[in-house]
């Protein structure tokens, strides 16, 4: 198990965690269609109104860019803009009311090769961050935290389990305000 630089928890995709962190939050809850998978994610996406970093954990198939699209709708990211996956851009950015920075990081070999993307530049950007495939970009030296870690997980079919779990007193605040 990580700890970045802030004593956040940087979570392993799987095994059990400790949680050194005040705030921390655990919510699980369940879509049963892509349609209820899009509208948890917008909803969360009409909440953010600053800087923020989204972790998006799960298998191949399990719903990671369908959330995505979700969010930026609930972003404000206009509908002229068809969110997809970066699977092969690495990075797509959409205007919303921050900028909005998609990543999937499938496709890395090593942290270094953040350093040629400009992920230094992102992170400084006060934009909005999502990323797919997070694992390599949590092995960077920590220098960036997450503040919602987003766990989708699926039964074969259409039906997800959703988990959020927080990272911070950010992470907390948007969850509260999506939940309570």
């Amino acid at each position: 198990m990580k700890f970045n630089n802030r004593g956040r928890y940087s979570p392993t995709l799987g095994g059990t965690a400790v949680f050194r962190t005040k705030f921390f939050m655990k919510k699980t809850i369940h879509s049963q269609s892509h349609e209820e998978t899009l509208g948890i994610a917008m909803e969360l996406g009409k909440k953010v109104t600053a800087s923020v970093a989204i972790a998006l954990h799960g298998d191949v198939g399990t719903g990671k860019t369908t959330f995505a699209q979700g969010f930026a709708r609930g972003f404000d990211v206009p509908a002229g803009y068809y969110v997809t996956s970066p699977t092969y851009n690495i990075i797509n950015e959409y205007p919303g009311r921050l900028r909005l920075h998609h990543m999937d990081l499938y496709r890395l070999g090593s942290p270094d090769e953040l350093e040629h993307l400009g992920m230094d530049d992102i992170i400084a950007s006060g934009s909005v961050i999502m990323v797919e495939w997070p694992r390599i970009l949590m092995e960077y030296n920590g220098i960036l935290s997450f503040d919602l870690h987003v766990r989708l997980e699926t039964d074969g079919l259409c039906s997800r389990e959703i988990t959020f779990i927080t990272s911070g007193l950010e992470g907390e605040n948007l969850l509260k305000s999506l939940f309570c």
